[in-house]
C-alpha cells in the first residue's frame, strides 16, 4: 500500500500548506528512489464563488524523497475547471 501512503502524505501537506486537493492524476517513481506526482487543486475557491466565475484549477508537480516526504512542489499550470485539459 505504498501509493496509498504517498497520496495520503501529499494530500495532508497540500491541505495544510497550499489548498485542498481536488485530484491526484499521476504517481510515478523517480530515478532517485523518490516519487513525482501531479496534483490538481481548486485555487481561490471563495473568490471565484463570490464573483460567480468558473473555479480555477491549479496543476502542481510534487516531488517526494525515498521516505515519502514532500521535498518540493511547483505550480505547472492554472486553468478554468471547465477548460479541456490537453496534456501531452
Amino acid at each position: 500500500m505504498e501509493i496509498k501512503k504517498i497520496i495520503g502524505n501529499v494530500t495532508e501537506f497540500f491541505n495544510e500548506y497550499v489548498a485542498p486537493v481536488h485530484k491526484i492524476t499521476s504517481v510515478e517513481e523517480s530515478e532517485n528512489k523518490g516519487w513525482k506526482l501531479t496534483v490538481e487543486v481548486i485555487e481561490e475557491k471563495e473568490y471565484m464563488k463570490k464573483y460567480a466565475k468558473d473555479e480555477m484549477l491549479g496543476v502542481y508537480d510534487v516531488f517526494l524523497n525515498a521516505e515519502k516526504e514532500v521535498t518540493s512542489y511547483k505550480r505547472r499550470d492554472i486553468r478554468y475547471r471547465s477548460a479541456i485539459n490537453q496534456e501531452v
